[in-house]
């Protein structure tokens, strides 16, 4: 089976100042996804130029760049302007990318945040 690209809504889970999480704050990412909905690394090194990206708060957005596989197995959520907006996926080549799991993205700061995978959808 071809691999399929996929448009993924990743919006911020209950953190501190957010208990009820903020489907407002989060990520749109188009990726390669497997059969098993994990990151297709061959598929989206192949198709680099497809793996794109955009953070958006209070429902605009505020950057856009692309998804990056790096060194070290993390991927990079690559954004102009800087390392300080970039953002790494902890373990996000592991992690499934289906309605209701999680993932955990730390920001150019340094800070962590959790977000739930709220749909995955065919590009």
């Amino acid at each position: 089976m071809p691999p399929s690209a996929r448009h993924i809504r990743l919006e911020l889970a209950r953190e501190p100042g957010h208990p009820h999480g903020d489907a407002r704050a989060g990520y749109d990412i188009v990726a390669f996804l497997d059969d098993d909905g994990r990151l297709d690394l061959e598929a989206c090194r192949d198709q680099a130029a497809r793996c794109r990206v955009r953070r958006f708060d209070r429902d605009v957005t505020v950057a856009t760049g692309r998804l990056r596989h790096t060194t070290g197995d993390r991927w990079l959520l690559d954004f102009p302007g800087g390392e300080r907006e970039d953002a790494t996926g902890f373990r996000l080549g592991e992690e499934r990318f289906v309605p209701g799991e999680y993932v955990s993205i730390i920001d150019g700061d340094g800070t962590v945040h959790t977000y739930a995978v709220e749909r995955v959808t065919e590009v």
